[in-house]
């Protein structure tokens, strides 16, 4: 393993619970309301210098950083790792006054893990996977739980399932959670995050009790998007998703982890997620037990702003490549 197996030390972990239809049965979503507090939220905390540079660092801490590409290989993964362990070039980190930063985790393939756990031995990153037939989920059950396992036996820490969004759209909630419930089982000690694939869910009201049925099936984090959609995370679901987070930790006293991905390329990305879960969830969603964002061309951005913080001159995007 590339680290301890229960990754994520400082949460207790969700058992989950029965299937409770009644939690979210009646629930209903104002779409214009939550489009509404999701663009001010943005514009209401405006962060500047060294404060600024402060959220993008903390940015980098709750980075999965990521690579899901047909031609991925070794080397690559490894020099993605790389990355990880070193996110930041020397003379940025000295100049904000910085000894040791890394990414939360590095996910990637099934079959790349063997190359992100030797990468990554000794770092005490976790490696991430993806698995039950990402992207779609589209693959007999079994095949879905072998999966899983395989990758758990290559070292993964976290794996990133994907949920079946037709129990979604026909409402079949107690087949979402049993394929879910045995999701989680197969995961064992790896932390597992359920995708939602939110643009292929058609509401904001069917993303609320998606989330709740994967979080009453024991997932540890909630997930936007596999970033493969024609749709992954905007600020409106992740918003509905907070909501529901916060709901759930109401009823049970767990606290569940979120992760917003795809889409996402800039430190003002960075800087608006961060925002959002402060005032909607509190600092605890600051921390990359419970937050992390799916993301790889969003570091590059946050290097070269935290660059120009340092030295007064942005480089250009070529000098702060990932892999």
């Amino acid at each position: 393993m590339s680290s301890d197996p229960q990754a994520l030390p400082n949460v207790p972990r969700n058992p989950g619970v029965p299937l409770q239809t009644e939690w979210f049965d009646a629930v209903a979503v104002n779409t214009s309301a939550a489009e509404r507090r999701a663009a001010t939220l943005v514009t209401r905390r405006t962060v500047k210098k060294e404060w600024q540079a402060a959220w993008l660092v903390n940015a980098i801490r709750c980075i999965d950083l990521t690579t899901l590409a047909g031609d991925d290989t070794d080397n690559r993964v490894a020099r993605l790792c790389a990355k990880a362990r070193q996110p930041l070039a020397d003379h940025i980190m000295a100049g904000l006054g910085l000894d040791d930063l890394h990414t939360g985790a590095v996910c990637v393939y099934p079959t790349m893990v063997p190359a992100a756990v030797r990468a990554l031995q000794g770092t005490g990153i976790p490696v991430a996977s993806v698995a039950t037939g990402f992207p779609a989920g589209l693959m007999p059950l079994h095949l879905r739980l072998a999966e899983i396992r395989w990758a758990v036996d290559q070292g993964a820490d976290e794996i990133d399932i994907v949920i079946s969004r037709a129990h979604v759209l026909t409402q079949n909630w107690q087949a979402l959670y049993d394929e879910t419930a045995q999701m989680r089982e197969a995961c064992g000690a790896a932390h597992m995050k359920a995708i939602l694939a939110t643009g292929e869910l058609r509401t904001l009201r069917n993303v609320y009790k998606a989330s709740m049925v994967a979080m009453q099936a024991g997932a540890d984090f909630i997930k936007t998007s596999t970033g493969k959609e024609g749709v992954n995370a905007t600020l409106p679901v992740s918003l509905v998703m907070a909501r529901a987070l916060r709901d759930y930790g109401q009823l049970t006293g767990y606290k569940i982890g979120f992760k917003p991905a795809g889409g996402m390329k800039t430190a003002k990305d960075a800087i608006s997620w961060q925002i959002l879960m402060k005032e909607e969830l509190g600092n605890d969603w600051l921390q990359p037990d419970l937050f992390r964002l799916g993301a790889s061309s969003m570091l590059g951005d946050i290097e070269r702003q935290l660059e120009h913080h340092v030295t007064g001159r942005y480089a250009a995007s070529s000098r702060h490549a990932l892999a």
